[in-house]
């Protein structure tokens, strides 16, 4: 599965930063679209922070904690390619490691990332798709976490 799992990675990367470029190609820095209405827009900002812009301008702190994350995040992944057990962890992981790696590309490149998604239904930061692969990532992982649990106990 490690192979699967890397061209998943490579894959999700490079939706990621297709997106971004196209963004950054087609709509003003500010600019809008929407493409759902009332739902789903596109907005094309830069974030030189984290998540609701907290730690502005830590390129640093940013650097060293994707390098240690995707350090520990490579350690599980190993760990679980051994145990079939694991796959929705694993699978989780896979997705943490490329959402993590596609806000590092930016970051390393440009100083900030680029953010697109914006809900118009709710007042929600706005974000993209590297930010939705940790968040499906980390939810596929408390997932397996509970069913393992689950399997233990019975």
């Amino acid at each position: 599965m490690l192979i699967v799992d890397t061209i998943l990675i490579i894959l999700l990367v490079g939706v990621d930063q297709f997106i971004k470029h196209a963004v950054v190609a087609n709509i003003a820095l500010g600019g809008e679209h929407p493409l759902i209405p009332g739902v789903l827009s596109l907005t094309h900002l830069r974030n030189n922070g984290a998540a609701w812009s907290i730690l502005q301008g830590q390129m640093w702190f940013f650097a060293v904690i994707a390098v240690v994350a995707l350090g520990i995040m490579g350690y599980f992944f190993w760990q679980y390619q051994r145990d079939q057990n694991h796959r929705l962890e694993e699978l989780g992981l896979a997705l943490m490691m490329a959402g993590t790696i596609g806000n590092f590309i930016d970051r390393l490149t440009q100083g900030y990332v680029v953010d697109m998604f914006q809900l118009d239904f709710i007042n929600f930061p706005i974000f993209n798709f590297a930010d939705s692969c940790l968040t499906v990532g980390v939810i596929l992982i408390a997932i397996g976490v509970y069913l393992a649990d689950r399997r233990e106990a019975k």
